[in-house]
């Protein structure tokens, strides 16, 4: 007599995240034939579908997402009680999940990261970047990493070293053809690099000097959602960007971008670590959570 076991709970939650057979299977380390298998055993005991499956996607059906919300929290107190019992290993291993943006994951790689799994071998750190700020837990991450003002409230936040900052740049050959801007108003004359949102929507760049502060909805010639390429464009000289100073602190230096408004861009929070205040938490992320700790007085000195 078939009976549904843990895999096949943990199954339906994986997928019910990840709105992909593949990408669960991927996260459960097992194979997508298998992984639909498991479901359709399940399925089958129920007596009811759990998903709508179409050959383009994946969504709970009213009856799955019931059973994810029945299912979802006991699972998560069973998770804690076995990582309580992991906890006790001398050892860490195991996988820890960040969920990140770009530009903090370039910050911390190196000195952090890579420093930790030189340190402990055995555990596997997976990172994930993306803009939109999500929920970790439910989206089944152990940590986070945003700027300090950004850390839900519910959370516990490790900083993680200095104020950021912004900058204004553009190439020099585009500075010489345009003037410098010396005030924010005159970004309305130039061409810039617009930049969407995780959201969709077109940011505006933030300006702040004294007891004035200024957003300024900037044109350009093009619209880009990646640092990293919006980076490409002004070094091409197609216009000024506005950047976390981090992705062009190399290119100011070197004399391969040119700063301005530098006055009207005041330190920002500084990046932090996050995480909710489980009562057992495993050994590999006690060992992360102390190196970070470390890691944030060492960058503030």
């Amino acid at each position: 007599m078939y009976r549904p076991g843990l895999t096949d709970l943990e199954a339906v939650l994986a997928i019910g995240r990840r709105g992909s057979f593949r990408a669960a299977a991927l996260d459960l380390g097992m194979s997508t034939t298998a992984l639909s298998n498991a479901i359709g055993k399940l399925e089958k005991e129920l007596g009811v579908r759990l998903f709508n499956r179409t050959t383009r996607s994946v969504s709970l059906t009213d009856a799955g997402r019931r059973f994810v919300d029945q299912v979802g929290p006991p699972l998560q107190d069973i998770r804690e009680a076995m990582n309580g019992v992991r906890a006790q290993q001398a050892i860490p291993s195991g996988t820890i999940r960040i969920n990140t943006f770009a530009t903090a994951a370039r910050e911390i790689l190196s000195p952090l990261v890579l420093e930790f799994l030189r340190r402990h071998p055995q555990v596997h750190v997976d990172i994930v970047t993306e803009g939109r700020l999500v929920d970790i837990v439910a989206e089944g991450f152990d940590l986070g990493i945003r700027s300090g003002d950004l850390v839900p409230s519910d959370m516990i936040a490790v900083p993680l070293g200095q104020p950021q900052r912004h900058a204004v740049v553009g190439s020099p050959g585009y500075f010489e053809r345009h003037d410098r801007p010396r005030v924010p108003p005159d970004l309305v004359g130039h061409r810039c690099i617009r930049v969407r949102l995780p959201n969709g929507a077109l940011y505006r760049w933030q300006f702040r000097k004294g007891g004035q502060s200024a957003q300024i909805d900037v044109d350009g010639p093009i619209t880009l959602d990646e640092a990293s390429l919006a980076r490409i464009a002004v070094l091409e000289g197609t216009g000024l960007g506005y950047f976390i100073e981090a992705n062009v602190r190399a290119d100011i230096e070197a004399g391969r971008l040119v700063r301005v408004l530098e006055d009207w861009t005041p330190p920002l929070a500084p990046l932090a670590l996050y995480y909710p205040g489980r009562r057992n938490p495993s050994a590999a992320l006690k060992a992360f959570i102390g190196l970070a700790r470390e890691h944030g007085i060492k960058a503030a000195l």
